[in-house]
C-alpha cells in the first residue's frame, strides 16, 4: 500500500441541477406542517409525570467485618 500526498479531485462534468416541480416542493411542505401540528398535538396531550424519588444510600464498604475467613 502507497500513501501519497497529493489531492484528488471529483469531476461532476457538465452536470446539471434539476429544480424540483413546485407542486412536489408544496407537497413535502404541507407533510412538514402536518408532521408538526402532530408533534404539538401529542405534546398537548402528554402526561405529567412525578420525578422518581432519590435512590437510597448504598453501603459501598464493610470497614469492620473481616471476610478473608469466607474466601478461603
Amino acid at each position: 500500500m502507497t500513501i501519497t500526498n497529493t489531492q484528488l479531485e471529483l469531476s461532476l462534468g457538465n452536470r446539471q441541477t434539476h429544480r424540483l416541480p413546485s407542486a412536489t416542493s408544496n407537497s413535502s411542505g404541507h407533510r412538514a406542517q402536518w408532521w408538526f401540528r402532530r408533534m404539538r398535538q401529542i405534546v398537548d396531550c402528554a402526561l405529567d409525570w412525578q420525578p422518581a424519588p432519590p435512590p437510597r444510600p448504598q453501603q459501598t464498604s464493610f470497614a469492620s467485618m473481616d471476610f478473608s475467613a469466607w474466601t478461603a
